[in-house]
């Protein structure tokens, strides 16, 4: 047992250095990712690494291609649009569910979330603001008793880090991220559960709009956007 577990290990770690890598642009879109490369940067094998450029495959920011290897998927305006119809769908859910249990120790760690997030923000630190919009998020579903939900929606948050960043890159985006999860913390004090849900699919709608338009164009957006 203690064989495949430590192998496991690794390869999950590979995966994590790999994703940062990947949605803080060290690897752009469109790079080859090749296996030995990689593993004699890590100084492993070939094993972990093919296993963790799978994992990433699965997560959608690689392509495996024949003949080619693993290649960091493109930005793409149907990818934004399925995410962020399905988030839409299962957040506002997720919500219901979990905000008429918030105790007093639930706001306090949305709070110390969204302090980490407007630091980060300010200080222009790339790499946290993904991570820290997802633990927002999540941190919101704590009490949905929605197991699988929470799954896809974790893997959802993960596979729309990339835009997410994209998105926030600019100071408008961030002081409107910043304030809008600063009024659905208020909402969920005031337990104003039906306007919170609204509200928070608002906002998801209101990134995907953002993304939509950072990504394909203002006029790609839009046609994008009336046929989703």
């Amino acid at each position: 047992m203690k064989g495949p577990l430590k192998h496991r290990t690794l390869s999950a770690a590979i995966v994590d250095q790999l994703r940062q890598a990947i949605l803080d642009g060290t690897y752009p879109a469109g790079s080859q990712l090749r296996q030995d490369a990689l593993g004699e940067a890590y100084g492993v094998s070939r094993i972990p690494v093919r296993e963790a450029l799978f994992q990433l495959e699965a997560e959608g920011l690689v392509r495996i291609v024949p003949q080619k290897g693993a290649i960091v998927s493109e930005l793409s305006l149907d990818e934004i649009n399925d995410v962020f119809d399905l988030r839409r769908i299962m957040e506002p859910r997720l919500l219901a569910q979990s905000a008429p249990h918030f105790v007093e120790a639930d706001f306090a760690g949305l709070d110390d979330i969204q302090k980490r997030f407007e630091k980060a923000i300010k200080a222009g630190n790339v790499s946290e603001w993904g991570q820290l919009n997802a633990d927002f998020h999540m941190a919101l579903y704590i009490h949905a008793r929605r197991p699988r939900t929470k799954a896809i929606v974790i893997a959802l948050l993960q596979t729309s880090d990339r835009y997410t960043r994209l998105q926030l890159s600019n100071t408008k985006a961030m002081g409107k991220a910043e304030k809008e999860h600063a009024h659905l913390i208020a909402l969920c004090r005031a337990q104003q559960i039906d306007e919170a849900c609204r509200f928070l699919e608002q906002h998801i709608e209101a990134v995907r709009t953002d993304l939509l338009q950072v990504v394909g164009g203002g006029s790609i957006a839009a046609r994008a956007r009336s046929d989703a």
